[in-house]
């Protein structure tokens, strides 16, 4: 490992977040103590951008408030050094003070009307202007030639984001040179100039993401790459213009700020982020990730110590998905001194169990496809729920029901064969012609595949086909019209609208103990497995969106529409249409043993949004249809509120199981741990023995009880508090 670049071996890191008032009171002493009692590899340390914390030649680099003549940067540096770790210079380049300004108001973005953009008391610059070809790059080589740190990252390296068009002179003739027409006048996805400025602005990221690189690797050699920073969230990115998988081909170290806490993402995410920067990123490379020792949420109490429970949630959920520690403290002293002992045990097992955390490879049965074109345009303003909730539904549906997935980029599905057993197209809407052909290689080698909503109706460009592209392999065909509403604005649960249900098919009411009922048909026949469990009803809530669709006759439809009807008041409230022949569920058998599910009623969109129990069932029945008993794990005892993630080393199979107990009622806070156990894990290991295979349990240190059925090993664990670590040799 010795010969290695920094980047591959640095796999734990600290950051102290200097603020302007630090040159006045950091304990360097002590802070190079707490770096040795956390076991990290590496510091990342602010140097310059809006604030400089070293004497700088250029004027207009601001100085830290109390730093005067002081290079609180270069002494963290050279403490660093003598501890013997590898040393980041971090920079916030995307905002001047107002003495900047008055010296290059052109470097500054500016609206419609010419007024400038601001942030506080900051001005927006502008990532076209020489602040980032000229400037910024005269810094990153000052700071190199004082202090020869390994490498540099920036946080807010982006720049505007999307919802604000820069007019300023060097965006309008840049464009214009790239283009041949003028800025947009307006947010509009469906005038041309705009989405020429949407993929010029991806390419201009990518664009000054080289530039940088260019800057510190021919200034400090060539492994002194520039990084960034990159979000973990993928519609934070499609807003920020930052294109994954451009980017992270880019970039021999991941640096991952992923510190969201919202109302809909819980500790999942952060395990979903790490295995999908992975998938486009590659697995061999590190991705350190900056988990705040102190409060977040809305608001975000910065100076506050986060609690150890959520912290060690966060930080387990990284691990399982290929995530590394980086503790960060904002500022060098805290009154509130709880958060300085949180990081310590977290690190120092993360240090003792290196060995089945790198050098490993991911085990999955399902690939869920996800891609940023479709975000941005069939998604356009309204992502979050047209896009973003069908990929969300699905992956909880999956994770309630114990079964292993990894994110597939849109792109990268026909190298999915073999990989997978199925493969699902969560409202994948807007696919281009390449990414519908590597489907259909997909399923010609074996694989089966599940859809919803209106996935292959439009090109990657929102532009709606005549039929869905991949009509052919499901035997659907679109028909031009819908039910329901499809936007954020028509999915009030009070209005009739979303009072719409599900008919499963055959009905069996008939024969099911209630009143009797003069309209159920006899019963007959056996309903299909992805409707298994709901043998007690012919109705199923549904509320969401439905494109209307014909089918082949070798198609199979399970599920039909049943329309709204007036619900207030509740005498009025009667199924006025209790039948028809729009399909909501269907599934077609191929020939080589492939199976296609295609959920036309976007019930995963509609899971996310709605957490009716009865949708992601559903969906995970259709996986279980398909994977039958071939399935490589399955949970029992977990309740929902486990989930699992699997590797391989060799011979050597690894398995994070992850307590997902939630007690708050914001996802991603949490204030204490409650343990679930006993848990039964049946993992499957192809070609065994017999024999009784060594099981060491990495977190709890216990000795489970196992037994072997066949290829199945039954591992049964006590107890799971954050999460545990199963290792089978």
């Amino acid at each position: 490992m010795g010969s290695e670049p920094w980047y591959r071996t640095a796999r734990r890191w600290g950051q102290t977040n200097l603020v302007e008032i630090d040159p006045a009171r950091y304990d360097g002493d002590w802070w190079r103590e707490h770096w040795r009692r956390t076991r990290i590899n590496g510091v990342i340390v602010n140097a310059g951008g809006i604030v400089s914390y070293y004497p700088t030649k250029f004027p207009l680099h601001h100085r830290a408030e109390t730093l005067g003549d002081r290079d609180l940067y270069g002494e963290v540096v050279a403490a660093a050094r003598e501890e013997g770790l590898k040393l980041i210079a971090r920079m916030d380049s995307n905002r001047v003070a107002d003495d900047f300004y008055r010296a290059h108001p052109d470097w500054i973005c500016l609206d419609i009307e010419g007024k400038p953009y601001r942030q506080a008391d900051k001005y927006i610059t502008c990532i076209n202007s020489p602040y980032y070809s000229e400037y910024l790059p005269s810094i990153m080589e000052e700071i190199i030639e004082r202090s020869r740190p390994d490498g540099f990252a920036d946080n807010s390296w982006a720049g505007i984001p999307r919802k604000n068009i820069c007019y300023c002179r060097h965006c309008s003739e840049q464009f214009f040179a790239w283009s041949g027409v003028d800025l947009p006048r307006r947010h509009d996805w469906d005038d041309e100039n705009y989405r020429l400025w949407i993929g010029w602005n991806f390419q201009r990221r990518t664009e000054l993401w080289e530039l940088n690189n260019r800057v510190t690797t021919k200034a400090g050699g060539e492994n002194c790459h520039w990084m960034g920073m990159i979000s973990g969230d993928v519609l934070n990115n499609c807003n920020r213009f930052i294109d994954l998988k451009a980017i992270l081909s880019r970039s021999p170290l991941v640096m991952l700020d992923h510190q969201r806490r919202n109302g809909i993402d819980g500790f999942e995410d952060n395990t979903e982020a790490g295995k999908r920067l992975h998938e486009v990123g590659g697995w061999d490379k590190l991705i350190p990730e900056s988990t705040p020792q102190y409060q977040l949420g809305s608001p975000a109490f910065r100076l506050a110590s986060m609690p150890v429970a959520e912290v060690r949630l966060w930080s387990s959920a990284a691990f399982a998905g290929g995530i590394q520690p980086w503790w960060h403290h904002i500022g060098s002293s805290h009154e509130d001194r709880r958060q300085y002992r949180t990081a310590e045990p977290i690190f120092t097992w993360h240090e003792a169990n290196e060995d089945i955390l790198f050098n490993r490879r991911p085990e999955s049965d399902v690939g869920v496809v996800w891609s940023q074109t479709n975000h941005d345009f069939h998604g356009r303003d309204r992502a979050n729920d047209r896009t973003m909730n069908p990929y969300r539904g699905m992956l909880r549906s999956l994770d309630r029901a114990g079964i292993t997935h990894l994110p597939v980029h849109a792109d990268d599905i026909a190298g999915a064969a073999g990989r997978f057993h199925v493969l699902i197209l969560p409202n994948l809407a807007a696919m281009s012609d390449e990414q519908v052909e590597g489907v259909r290689v997909f399923a010609a080698q074996g694989g089966s595949v599940i859809a919803s909503s209106e996935t292959s109706l439009y090109s990657q460009y929102g532009d709606k086909r005549p039929d869905f592209a991949l009509a052919d392999l499901f035997g659907l065909h679109h028909k031009g019209a819908s039910h329901g509403g499809q936007d954020a604005a028509n999915t009030d649960i009070e209005t009739s609208a979303r009072h719409t249900y599900l008919r499963l098919l055959p009905e069996l009411r008939a024969g099911v103990h209630g009143p009797k009922d003069a309209t159920a048909p006899k019963a007959a026949g056996e309903r299909h497995p992805v409707l298994a469990g709901f043998e007690d009803t012919d109705t199923l809530p549904f509320g969401g969106f439905l494109p209307v669709v014909g089918t082949e006759s070798d198609v199979t439809v399970l599920a039909t529409f049943i329309p709204d009807f007036p619900i207030y008041p509740p005498e009025t409230s009667w199924m006025r249409k209790p039948h028809t022949h729009l399909p909501a569920i269907t599934v077609r058998e191929g020939a080589i043993g492939s199976r296609f599910v295609w959920f036309v009623a976007d019930l995963d969109r509609c899971f996310a949004r709605d957490e009716q129990f009865e949708h992601g069932r559903l969906i995970a029945n259709a996986v279980n249809w398909i994977l039958a008993e071939g399935a490589l794990l399955t949970l029992e005892g977990g309740h929902g509120f486990i989930t699992a993630a699997a590797y391989r080393q060799g011979n050597r199979q690894i398995v994070h199981l992850n307590n997902r107990v939630l007690t708050s009622r914001i996802p991603g806070r949490q204030a204490e741990l409650l343990p679930i156990g006993p848990v039964t894990l049946r993992l499957r290991r192809k070609g065994a023995s017999g024999a009784v295979p060594d099981v060491s349990l990495r977190v709890s240190s216990s000795q489970p009880n196992i037994k072997v059925e066949g290829e199945e090993i039954i591992i049964e664990i006590g107890q799971i508090f954050d999460h545990e670590v199963i290792v089978v040799d």
